[in-house]
């Protein structure tokens, strides 16, 4: 779960900036609690609660600019990113670490992919990753990129977002090291992540990208139990 706050004196600029980091959270499958401020001042008594907070800078009373340094004196180090209508604090941005500064209107496919680096910043602080073993070689392998794993024999083929990374291990032991992190063996070949799945059947699930995974007739079941607890603890149900 990503909390999230949206700081602005203007409420419909606040509901606008809301709802659209709602649609866009939803679109890449991740739960948020969004929080709505309308002053700087109300926002830090509430400061630690949040990963992320969407941050106005000409505001009344307590403008956006000295809210980030409060924020920073108070050992707030979560991602602080700006929306306001002029460029002039650009520069001074830099001085309270801000990830990035968006200029009003903000363009939807900006918001966006600003929205998803920041989400991917603090989950690779935090999220959940294991170590693999490859030539004599530790990487770190987080989890939230890896679309599948491929079982072929001791070759585990990873499928990430970003291509396909090739180690040996034996499956119990990546089994064990997936246990409770929204992975399901839904086939003898196939370590399948959840949150990736779009639409599925009794023969397969096919993935956001429109890969097809074999779902394994045995496991259909379990697969239905396994994917609807995850949609209700990640927020995809009630």
């Amino acid at each position: 779960m990503v909390s999230i706050a949206v700081c602005d004196n203007e409420l419909l600029e606040r509901l606008m900036i809301s709802a659209k980091i709602q649609a866009f959270m939803e679109e890449m499958r991740l739960s948020c609690s969004i929080e709505q401020f309308g002053s700087g001042k109300e926002l830090l008594k509430f400061l630690k609660r949040f990963d992320i907070i969407f941050l106005d800078i000409l505001m009344n009373e307590m403008d956006g600019m000295e809210t980030a340094r409060r924020c920073r004196e108070l050992a707030f180090e979560k991602t602080l990113i700006f929306l306001t209508s002029s460029r002039k604090y650009v520069f001074d941005a830099y001085d309270v670490g801000a990830f990035h500064y968006l200029v009003k209107p903000v363009d939807d496919e900006k918001l966006k992919s600003v929205l998803k680096r920041a989400v991917k910043k603090e989950h690779c602080t935090s999220g959940d990753y294991i170590v693999v073993s490859r030539e004599r070689q530790k990487r770190k392998l987080f989890l939230d990129s890896v679309r599948y794993f491929e079982i072929k024999g001791r070759q585990i083929d990873v499928h990430e977002e970003n291509g396909i990374f090739t180690y040996y291990e034996q499956i119990g032991i990546l089994e064990k090291q997936l246990n409770g992190k929204g992975f399901f063996r839904c086939h003898k070949s196939y370590l399948l992540n959840l949150k990736y799945v779009d639409v599925y059947n009794r023969q397969e699930a096919i993935l956001d990208n429109g890969e097809r995974i074999i779902i394994a007739k045995r496991r259909y079941d379990t697969f239905c139990q396994e994917i609807l607890a995850y949609m209700r603890k990640n927020g995809g149900i009630l």
